[in-house]
């Protein structure tokens, strides 16, 4: 709702034309961003009508497993330091970071966020007239990592950047209603890449610079 209603006194208090909005969201950033526009729809915020493009950069859209526990996630706690901070904030952690279990874009009403649960969430599907694109990033240096012998390399390949894994940062999903469905010439692949990776690394700029020089055709 903050972020929503900050936006709207953006545009209002601009000073003059304002053409388009582009937003680049890094990590749980799109979560928020997504659950900005869905109040902004809700409000009919004019603030809506006036975002053409959204980049997400490793958005746990489904979640991320190191948030979500499980046996498998030890094999990867040492990818990187940002990780292993991560996985030790146990019971501390707040309200946003335990959205990142199963990818929460509303606020949960009601109910103990900590207790252990199947991913039953709302589904929000990305905001309408809006070209949305995503890069993920991954561990592993090769398509073919997931099934080599090495339990660390496979751990790599499952886990994504060391926090989202592939799937959720793509927004793919089994679950048609669930899957955004975000075009292939709109999403990109860091391999090799971890999580703060997407923020510096060359190759995600260029590619940035290439998505925003486009005059983009919503798809939804």
């Amino acid at each position: 709702n903050e972020l929503a209603m900050r936006l709207d006194s953006l545009v209002a208090d601009w000073g003059g034309p304002l053409g388009e909005i582009v937003v680049i969201a890094h990590s749980m950033g799109g979560l928020v961003m997504r659950s900005a526009c869905q109040v902004a729809e809700r409000e009919k915020l004019a603030w809506l009508g006036k975002l053409r493009q959204i980049v997400f950069l490793g958005t746990p859209h489904h979640g991320a497993p190191l948030e979500r526990g499980g046996n498998w996630v030890t094999l990867a706690l040492d990818a990187s330091s940002y990780t292993a901070a991560f996985a030790r904030l146990g019971r501390i952690r707040s309200a946003g970071i335990t959205d990142l279990r199963f990818g929460q874009v509303t606020a949960l009403r009601g109910g103990d966020r900590f207790a252990p649960g199947s991913g039953h969430r709302e589904i929000v599907p990305l905001p309408r007239g809006v070209a949305c694109y995503a890069i993920a990033a991954t561990l592993a240096k090769s398509p073919q990592a997931a099934v080599t012998a090495s339990a660390m390399a496979a751990a790599k390949a499952v886990l994504g950047d060391g926090l989202v894994p592939l799937a959720s940062a793509l927004g793919d999903d089994t679950d048609p209603a669930r899957a955004l469905a975000i075009p292939a010439d709109r999403r990109c692949i860091l391999r090799g890449r971890n999580h703060l990776d997407l923020l510096d690394r060359s190759e995600a700029y260029e590619q940035l610079r290439s998505w925003l020089a486009e005059t983009p055709v919503a798809t939804l």
